[in-house]
Parts: C-alpha cells; sequence; structure tokens
C-alpha cells in the first residue's frame, strides 16, 4: 500500500506571491502523480487551509493599487510600476495575468478583507473534495487578479462555488449563509498562528517519519524535491 500523505497549502486569496506558488506547485504535483502513476509509493491530498495578510480589513474594500502605493511603496509611484510591472512578468511566465489596476479607476479591483473567501473554500473543501476546492481557488484567484473582481463579494464567490461543480441551488446557500462554516474557518486561522504561520504561502508536506515545510513562493522544481523527498521516506 502506497504511503498516503497530506500537503497543507496555507494561503490568502489575495497575495499574488501565493497564487504564483500554487500554479507552480500544482504542475510538480502534476508530474509527480503522472510519472508515478499507476503504482505510487505515496499518495498525496492537497488540504487548504486559510490565512488573513490583512485581518483589519474592511468588508468594503479600498482602491487596490492606491492601497499598494500608500501601503507599500510610501506613495512612490516609480517603486509601484517597477513591482506591477515585476508581477505582471513572473504572472505571464506562469500562463496566468497578474493586474494591479493601475489604468483607469473603473477597471480598478480593490483590498478587501478575505475571511468569507476562506469561508467558502473550507466549505467547498467538505462537499466537492481536492478537486472541486482546487477548482474553487483558481476562479477566486482569476477573478481577483485578471478581472478586477471585489475578493469575497457574492458574485465572486458564488461564481467559484459553480466551478468547483456545486449546484446553482447549493452554491447559493453557501454564499448568502455567512454563518456556514464561519466558525470552523476562524479555528483553522487560530491553529495556523498556533503553528507559527505569519506569511503565505506556507506549504507542509506530511513525511512518515518527518514534515517538510516550504515558505514563500518557490520554484516548480523545488516543489518537486519535496514531492520526492517524501516518496524517499515513504
Amino acid at each position: 500500500m502506497p504511503y498516503e500523505s497530506t500537503i497543507s497549502f496555507t494561503l490568502d486569496t489575495i497575495c499574488p506571491w501565493t497564487y504564483i506558488a500554487y500554479l507552480r506547485f500544482s504542475r510538480a504535483l502534476s508530474t509527480y502523480r503522472t510519472q508515478s502513476s499507476p503504482s505510487p509509493r505515496v499518495t498525496f491530498t492537497l488540504k487548504i487551509l486559510p490565512y488573513q495578510l490583512y485581518p483589519n480589513a474592511s468588508s468594503e474594500g479600498v482602491d487596490r493599487y492606491q492601497w499598494y502605493l500608500d501601503e507599500k511603496y510610501n506613495g512612490s509611484k516609480e517603486k509601484m510600476e517597477m513591482y506591477v510591472g515585476y508581477m505582471r512578468s513572473l504572472g505571464k511566465a506562469e500562463g496566468m495575468s497578474v493586474e494591479f489596476g493601475e489604468g483607469e479607476e473603473k477597471e480598478r479591483g480593490v483590498m478587501a478583507n478575505t475571511l468569507n473567501a476562506h469561508r467558502v473554500i473550507w466549505c467547498v473543501q467538505e462537499r466537492r473534495g481536492e478537486e472541486g476546492v482546487r477548482a474553487c481557488l483558481e476562479s477566486l484567484y482569476a477573478s481577483y487578479f485578471s478581472q478586477h473582481a471585489h475578493p469575497s463579494s457574492p458574485s465572486t464567490l458564488l461564481k467559484a462555488c459553480l466551478a468547483s461543480g456545486l449546484s446553482e441551488q447549493e452554491a447559493k446557500s453557501i454564499v448568502e449563509d455567512e454563518s456556514e462554516g464561519a466558525m470552523e474557518t476562524k479555528m483553522l486561522m487560530r491553529e495556523q498562528a498556533g503553528n507559527g504561520v505569519d506569511s503565505v504561502p506556507y506549504v507542509v508536506f506530511e513525511g512518515r517519519r518527518r514534515d517538510f515545510t516550504a515558505v514563500g513562493a518557490k520554484e516548480e522544481g523545488e516543489y518537486e524535491k519535496f514531492l520526492g523527498m517524501v516518496e524517499k521516506e515513504a
């Protein structure tokens, strides 16, 4: 029997580095599963865990570009433009769009609280498992970084739920009932803080004898090495 390992991927849905890390990790995991089939020594199960970079952000949100400009770069448009260009190039290399809405204000997204997004992720993961939660997460990332959508608006969350394979009735129920999964999500956030998680992405590969932790966005090859180390000790 293969060793069953859980990969705990802690993230926030408004973090561009986590989006990039998730895409790289996903390719590494897909490669491992393809190459080890049909008789893998290890079967990996992905578990998404919540973390809020800015837990005090408002539900309504503020202009994202302006927030980065003021909070991260002290009003320096030169530094902000360098960052935007850098993140755009990294995103392009990963086959996705990372935009900060530096054009007209109507095209800009918002920096807002992500608690509801994490709550929905938890609900989808409970109902649809790994395949469903990954589709949900990918929808949330694409909506936020490519389409300037609010990270936790009902329309954004409904779209993500439907992408996961939930029925329209189930999706609407989850989005509208903000109590569903809220307690569990907050508990997981407290647990992550207690485990020393203070930034994302934070990925733990569960090994038979020891765990392997990757903090920050790694290259695809580095994630492949972590998978290989778990397999080596299985």
